[in-house]
């Protein structure tokens, strides 16, 4: 799958560089040119002779060594690969991307570049979920920069929590869905994900129950088969998936606004828990509790984003697809769910409670279409994901 691509890959400083070793000797197995370019603090960690050595080819540090310029100019260098890949990319390293930095060969390579790029953060926890971090996540992101990882677990530094570099192979997997030629290359689709949140006040709101880990399973499938990906979210539980273009929202009105922006698309995938009504005139200042009164809500229907998309007149995706969580007649609801919203697919599942779907690692959804309900049986939502991304694909192709 990775033969004959080409990866520029940017190690940064910290502890978690002797990872990038594994990562090229993984890259190397699969056929994979892997050109390095080792920063300063990523020197102080693993030598550029262990470095050379596993990728088989000359390591790049300076950014004013005559001889690579002559040789092969960074701007050059920055264009030559397929992906560039900046692992571990530490909280520096990001913060100098975020602000267009160019004081080294790394980040002049990242600015001159039209390459795109995957990072796998690695930092120390209180940096990971430091708000200036934060930020600038936003702003790579923004920018079209594709993440994989940090994972949570144990620290060099004795703490727990979110920050630890992606395995090598999760690392692979993720160039591997950026790099790979699918059915779907070239297809634009939008995906709708998690809950949206309908403020009451400043501290309260309203919601439906949703992880987001169906749409994002959804979302990295279609990745997975060369899609390019407009994702949606509103606050979810899981994290975007690596190769996405990531929007994130927190209420119906602003996911209709960039379900908007994110069109024309070849399909649109609903996979949102989109709340029904949102309150009319949502209070600025905390409601106060007072004993034996309590307060009134008015409140007002959100927009129909499935049936705006799917009954557009001009513009509308070839492939709209709607999701139905449902507790009772399942099949019929979610029949007419399809009728009435005009999409192309619905598909339906049973929440339930004793299904244990809502929150869960599995799913057990029947999809309905024109000629009829096909119901699958219950397995992991990442098949599901693969299966409805194929026949996506094959229906696009139709």
């Amino acid at each position: 799958m990775l033969a004959g691509k080409h990866v520029l890959l940017i190690i940064g400083g910290g502890i978690a560089a002797y990872k990038a070793l594994d990562l090229i000797r993984r890259l190397r197995e699969r056929d994979c040119m892997v050109t390095p370019v080792l920063t300063d603090g990523g020197a102080e960690f693993v030598t550029p002779l262990s470095v050379s050595s596993l990728a088989g080819g000359k390591v790049y540090r300076d950014l004013f060594d005559l001889t690579d310029e002559a040789e092969m100019g960074h701007i050059s260098l920055s264009r030559a690969s397929d992906l560039i890949v900046v692992a571990p990319a530490t909280a520096d390293l990001m913060a100098k991307m975020a602000a267009g930095l160019a004081g080294d060969l790394a980040t002049t390579l990242l600015l001159a570049t039209d390459t795109p790029v995957l990072i796998a953060p690695a930092m120390n926890v209180r940096m990971w979920t430091h708000a200036a971090t934060q930020r600038n996540l936003i702003t790579l992101r923004d920018d079209g920069v594709m993440c994989v990882g940090p994972n949570e677990g144990d620290m060099a530094c004795g703490e727990y929590g979110p920050g630890r570099l992606a395995e090598p192979l999760e690392i692979v997997a993720a160039i591997e869905n950026v790099l790979r030629d699918g059915l779907l290359k070239g297809r634009h689709v939008v995906v709708t994900s998690g809950p949206t949140h309908e403020p009451i006040d400043p501290v309260r709101y309203i919601a439906n129950r949703s992880s987001g880990a169906q749409g994002t399973a959804i979302a990295a499938a279609l990745v997975g088969l060369g899609a390019e990906v407009t994702f949606v979210t509103g606050p979810a539980e899981v994290p975007p998936p690596a190769g996405v273009k990531v929007v994130a929202v927190e209420t119906a009105l602003e996911m209709q606004t960039a379900v908007r922006e994110a069109l024309p698309a070849d399909a649109a995938v609903f996979a949102a828990a989109v709340a029904d009504w949102h309150v009319t005139s949502a209070s600025d200042s905390k409601l106060k509790k007072q004993v034996g009164k309590l307060p009134t809500l008015q409140l007002s229907e959100n927009p129909d984003i499935l049936a705006e998309v799917a009954q557009m007149q001009s513009g509308r995706p070839a492939l709209v697809v709607g999701f139905a969580a449902e507790t009772d007649d399942v099949i019929a609801n979610a029949t007419a769910k399809r009728a009435r919203k005009g999409c192309d697919w619905i598909l339906a599942n049973d929440v339930s409670p004793d299904t244990g779907i809502m929150g869960g690692t599995e799913n057990a959804v029947t999809l309905i279409r024109e000629e009829g309900a096909d119901t699958w049986p219950r397995m992991s939502k990442d098949l599901v994901a693969r299966k409805f991304a194929q026949m996506l694909a094959e229906a696009l192709a139709k």
